[in-house]
């Protein structure tokens, strides 16, 4: 090799005397190297191999003192061994060297002192950044050996503080340190902490290291794209990572590369950041430990967004682990960012040693905080797993959220742990306070930001599970704010379900608690919640299911083998929202389902026992077999019940309720319901079906202590259950009912009646305490307010909110709603609300008849409007009415006597009423009817209940056999003799009445034939402007569409979108004064045909882009006849001419053309001042003709004269016709 004197080699250094640099890591270090010494026969050489070094230095250290070797062999051996990884070595080599340079020249000592920083910050990059759980022989932790750098540092600032390359050495010291500094988050306002002015101060050491070396020192600009990164300016420190790979394309350790990426990464662009490591793995694939971690983690980023059971997830989880994290683990063990990743894969596979071991190195080899939060991340999922020690996993997390700089930025997941730690260790409302600032960070609340899912899930199911506790203990407490929240929490992650880019897959647990929330208030949207669980499930079952038969028929019968496979407890649900809905076909389809379902589950695994479901669900399945009206079918399967379980009360409640329905034995029926409650008489819903019974059979007596209904429920009170709402609004009626019939001549009468209705108030009362919903309590005291302070407009308000609340399931509220109008006399709403409790109640009962006392209601409103308005249809349908509920019930004798006493009414009207307001068969049938009312209160009298003293009822038949009859015959006698002697008109005007009916029917089918055909037109109308709308609407996203792919293009470096760059154009070349050169071509018709302009068939087309001036077309007969010359264009500066007196225009000079247009000056007005930039101005021709000014508009830059040209009067050579050419105005930028 060439000898080597006082550290230079001595020959031709490279082709030319030039070389490429070599950005290998100890690159520069010779194989060999021959160590001058001086000797007898003159200096010799003492050859050493730095590929083959020994671990005992002294000899070699004193064969360099003692022959005053220079300070390269001593930086140059030491860097050999720090080249093998032998860094302690080699500082002992540089202290000895430097020790013997003690004396020497400060310019020798400063490299051994910035080589010996460099060996410290090296063992800093490898040393623990906390104390090892493993001692090892050498476990000083960074700290130690950033003192020891910072040493070596000051002192050779002392001998040189504008040494150069202390400034990269210092920036560096200073970028690790700041590793060891928390991170902490800031309030949106500029960052003082210690961290970031550290990072400032490496920032500033970097600049000026970059600033000495003539901006040559790439490794300074990789300094300062390192701290531009970890401050978290990504796009500066893009830029800075993109200069240094175009400064320096070859280095590969450190690689740029790897530092693009992690911007493009940062920035979103997580495309290009794989490409860019792929990159730098091709470029250097040996040892290249960050290219494979980092391209591993980019493909387990990618593998999440699909679910695992799709084949594309096995994939990339394979790349991912197998192809890149192994082989980076295999390269180095000790790597901290491998050994979090891999550590991850090892907590699935709960291999808690490995996860600990590797956690462990993360932690402790790492100079990056966020890979330190990683690592105490792992170590904190290991113990909540495990479940031992969760005091520890909550340290751990907390340490992990810390790392990455804790309060508001932080790590989220960690964040999330704690707050499930909170919830094992029964602090719900420190996991919800934990669980709300995750949400209501400022980076989920930021424009565009998106709150987690998980956090909104769990916070949804506290706030839900706090409101399902407050219902099982019965508590009073109101729960409907959490309820909402909860409801608000849940649904937003439904929502967030729908979102493409977020790649959510539907939750159960979110859509059961939705359904459990929903029961009450909005069971339509609980069963919603429901059926999309079936949908998920059914989803899930694939079509090759083993459990599927294999003679599947049609869809529908696919479809019940597949709901055979769900979940009873799910379709059994489902089957009580339908039932509650009155949906009872689809109620039974899958209560039948859930059964078939029980069964099944049964025989796959015989150690499921589901007696208890197949019996509940059998119940509900009678429950709606009864509400459809098949009772055979409901007692066949309750009667099944009982053979298994004799002592199910439920089911022989139920059977009792049938016999006692259904009138064939009920004195059997309540016997037997009697002894049943006997055996168990604590049973509340028992002691509530035999009231009803009781309310039903019992004689009524206006002494309470004797009735039978008020002492069952007192003992129901007194005995079990004080609480009981049914036996409470019971006892609320009962008092109701005795107040109602309550005399109230005297005062102390008026004064008992009010008592007992203020007694009736404190039961409804108590209820409503207990149930503030409870619709029947509210009812009942909104009838005691009507019926005692006969305060109807707080009873309608009441009845009105309780209409609101129930949603037609009752049709009570519409029956004491049309009790209130009648009393205040208004007819129409009181007969509306009457006819809705009907219809009600027809839909209630099993046999689809309405009640018959509402009927009779409905009847005497119609009676008291008659009798109001003295109509006589009103009268009729009164009748009718009461005929109908004497129908239903035809032992009652109330519905009885309610018959006749219209009949007697109507008698009574008809006498009274004109004889043009009635006709002789009106009164005739109301003889009959007459009739039948006497013979009717006669009955009722000498029956053994009446419902009115007997001797009023007697007066009553004999009043109507005596007087009325006889009224009632000379009516009729007087009705007949008016229409006999108005039959004729009366006919004509029956005749006439019925042309004017037929006449407005057929006027009527007319107008609804013209409105139908309008709507039709309309229609067309609408359909046609639609689709015109929808063409247009195609027709310009088209038109975007390819404005914008001609404006826009997609950047290929950085992937973003931006505008094209428009080409520059080519500069025009100056006209040239005419007869100087042939540039102008004369045309046909005399015009001057210039740049941009073309020629054809003696045309002139103007040149895209250019402006023309004003020009007079010439005709065939100016060129004919000799008429006005033809003018020809000449070319002017704009702004050079004066204005001259004898013109009205601005110039009338000639201009001279100039070569040099970059030259000209400005335009100036008359007095000299800058004239307005971009105006134009046209001279008279030779001839003095007035020529019009042409405008340029204001153009941008640097003001240029503008070209225009004028005509001249030219006659034309050819004689033939010319079409006027025009010759553009030269653009600014074209000259």
């Amino acid at each position: 090799m060439a000898a080597i004197t006082n550290g230079h080699t001595n020959g031709v250094n490279g082709v030319n005397g030039h070389t490429e640099p070599s950005y290998a890591r100890f690159s520069d270090i010779p194989a060999v190297i021959d160590i001058p010494v001086r000797g007898e026969d003159g200096d010799e050489a003492v050859n050493l191999d730095l590929t083959e070094l020994m671990d005992e230095t002294d000899e070699l250290c004193d064969l360099l003192e003692n022959e005053n070797a220079a300070r390269y062999y001593w930086v140059t051996i030491a860097l050999a061994y720090a080249k093998q990884n032998k860094t302690d070595i080699a500082i002992d080599i540089l202290q000895k060297g430097l020790g013997a340079l003690v004396k020497g020249r400060t310019e020798d000592k400063l490299p051994v002192l910035v080589c010996i920083c460099w060996l410290y910050l090296r063992k800093c990059r490898r040393a623990p950044r906390v104390k090892p759980t493993q001692t090892t022989e050498d476990d000083k932790p960074k700290e130690h050996w950033l003192h020891a750098a910072t040493s070596t540092l000051n002192e050779a600032s002392r001998l040189s503080p504008a040494y150069p390359p202390l400034f990269l050495a210092r920036g560096t010291l200073y970028l690790l340190r700041s590793s060891l500094q928390p991170s902490k988050a800031t309030s949106g306002g500029p960052d003082h902490s210690e961290r970031s002015e550290t990072l400032k101060q490496a920032a500033k050491c970097f600049d000026d290291a970059y600033k000495q070396s003539d901006n040559k020192n790439v490794m300074a600009l990789l300094g300062k794209s390192k701290v531009q990164f970890t401050m978290g300016r990504y796009a500066e420190s893009l830029a800075l990572y993109q200069q240094v790979l175009s400064q320096a394309p070859d280095m590969v350790e450190p690689d740029p590369r790897i530092g693009i990426g992690c911007c493009l990464w940062a920035l979103g662009h997580k495309e290009h950041a794989r490409s860019a490591w792929q990159r730098s793995l091709d470029v250097n694939s040996e040892r290249n430990i960050s290219a494979n971690v980092l391209l591993g983690i980019s493909y387990l980023d990618e593998s999440s967004q699909y679910g695992t059971t799709d084949p594309q997830f096995a994939a990339l989880y394979k790349n991912a682990m197998t192809v890149h994290t192994q082989t980076a683990f295999k390269l180095d063990a000790m790597h901290a960012l491998t050994c979090a990743t891999f550590g991850s894969y090892f907590l699935l596979r709960k291999a808690w040693a490995n996860v600990e071991r590797l956690a462990r190195r993360a932690i402790e080899q790492t100079d990056i905080n966020a890979v330190a939060s990683d690592g105490w991340y792992l170590l904190a999922r290991k113990e909540h797993y495990e479940g031992t020690d969760l005091n520890k996993a909550a340290d751990f997390y907390s340490k992990a959220d810390l790392a990455r700089g804790g309060d508001e930025k932080g790590y989220l997941p960690a964040k999330f742990g704690a707050a499930q730690l909170k919830t094992l260790m029964g602090d719900l409302d420190g996991a919800k306070f934990r669980l709300d600032k995750i949400i209501s960070a400022p980076s989920a609340t930021a424009a565009g930001a998106q709150k987690n899912l998980e956090a909104m899930t769990l916070l949804g199911i506290l706030f839900a599970e706090e409101v399902y506790a407050s219902q099982a203990a019965g508590q009073k407490e109101d729960k409907s704010v959490e309820q909402k929240k909860a409801i608000s929490l849940l649904e937003q992650v439904r929502v967030a379900w729908k979102d493409p880019k977020r790649k959510a897959s539907p939750d159960s647990a979110v859509l059961l608690n939705l359904a459990r929330l929903y029961e009450q208030d909005a069971p339509e949207r609980a069963v919603a919640c429901l059926q999309q669980v079936e949908k998920s499930e059914l989803d899930d079952i694939a079509e090759d299911d083993e459990r599927l038969p294999d003679d599947i028929g049609d869809e529908t019968e696919e479809r019940r083998a597949r709901r055979e496979l769900l979940s009873p407890q799910l379709l059994n649900n489902i089957g009580c929202f339908h039932y509650q809905a009155e949906k009872y076909t689809q109620a039974r389809e899958d209560f039948q389902t859930a059964l078939n379902s029980c069964v099944k589950m049964g025989d796959r695994d015989s150690a499921i026992d589901t007696d208890a479901l197949v019996t509940s669900i059998s119940f509900s399945l009678a429950r709606t077999y009864e509400a459809e009206g098949l009772t055979e079918e409901a007692q066949r399967i309750y009667l099944g019940l009982l053979e298994r379980h004799p002592e199910y009360t439920d089911a022989n409640a139920r059977l009792a309720y049938i016999a006692l329905s259904s009138a064939s034995n009920p004195a059997e029926s309540a016997e037997t319901l009697k002894a049943l409650l006997a055996s168990d008489p604590s049973n509340l819903d028992l002691r509530a079906l035999y009231a009803w019974h009781l309310a039903r059979t019992k004689k009524r007596t206006s002494n309470l202590p004797e009735d039978p209904e008020q002492k069952l429920y007192k003992e129901t009170l007194q005995k079990y259950d004080k609480h009981d709402r049914y036996a409470l609004v019971g006892m609320g009626n009962l008092h109701l009912a005795v107040a109602r019939e309550m005399r109230r001549e005297t005062d102390s009468d008026k004064e008992r009646r009010s008592k007992t209705y203020l007694r009736a108030v404190e039961f409804f009362d108590k209820v409503l305490t207990l149930d503030p919903r409870d619709a029947f309590a509210a009812q009942g005291l909104g009838i005691a307010m009507v019926e005692d302070k006969r305060d109807t407009g707080a009873g309608i308000q009441i009845f009105s909110k309780v209409r609101e609340s129930i949603k037609g399931l009752s049709g009570s509220v519409h029956l004491n709603l049309g009790h209130v109008f009648a009393e205040m006399k208004q007819w129409s709403r009181s007969i509306e609300n009457y006819e809705l409790a009907i219809a009600r109640s027809a839909r209630e009962r099993r046999d689809g008849k309405p009640e018959a006392q509402i009927l009779a209601c409905l009847g005497r409103v119609w009676l008291m409007r008659g009798r109001m308005e003295k109509k006589l249809e009103a009268y009729k349908t009164s009748l009718e009415l009461s005929k109908q509920a004497l129908e239903l019930a035809p032992e009652n004798v109330n519905l009885r006597f309610n018959v006749a006493f219209v009949q007697i009414q109507l008698a009574t009207l008809l006498i009274q009423l004109p004889e043009a307001q009635k006709t002789l068969v009106d009164v005739e049938e109301a003889g009959v009817g007459l009739d039948e009312a006497i013979e009717a209160f006669g009955d009722i009298a000498r029956g053994p209940q009446p419902p009115f003293p007997r001797g009023d009822l007697e007066a009553r038949a004999n009043m109507g056999k005596n007087t009325m009859k006889r009224q009632l015959a000379q009516a009729g006698e007087k009705q007949a003799e008016y229409e006999r002697k108005n039959a004729f008109r009366l006919e004509d005007a029956r005749r006439r009445r019925e042309e004017e009916i037929r006449k407005r029917e057929a006027e009527r089918v007319r107008a609804a034939e013209a409105a139908q055909a309008r709507e039709q037109a309309i229609k067309e109308q609408r359909d046609a402007m639609a689709a015109e709308q929808r063409e247009d609407m195609a027709r310009r996203v088209e038109d975007e569409r390819r404005r914008e792919e001609a404006e826009w293009t997609t950047d290929a470096e950085t992937g973003e979108r931006k505008k094209r760059e428009r080409r520059p154009r080519e500069k025009r070349q100056k006209r040239k004064k005419k007869g100087v050169e042939d540039d102008d071509v004369e045309t046909d018709g005399g015009g001057v045909v210039g740049e941009g302009t073309d020629v054809e068939g003696g045309t002139g087309r103007r040149a895209r882009g250019s402006r023309t001036t004003s020009g007079t077309p010439g005709t065939a007969s100016d060129a004919e006849g000799g008429g006005r010359r033809r003018k020809k264009r000449k070319l002017e500066r704009k702004g050079q001419a004066v204005k001259s007196s004898a013109s009205k225009f601005k110039s009338s000079e000639m201009v001279e053309d100039s070569d040099d247009d970059e030259d000209a000056a400005p335009p100036t007005t008359q007095d000299g001042t800058p004239g307005a930039a971009g105006t134009s101005v046209a001279d008279g021709g030779e001839d003095g003709e007035e020529e019009e000014a042409v405008a340029r508009p204001v153009g941008g830059g640097r003001k240029k004269a503008a070209r225009v040209l004028d005509e001249d009067d030219d006659d034309d050579e050819e004689g033939g016709e010319s079409a006027p050419v025009s010759a553009p105005a030269v653009d600014d930028d074209e000259e």
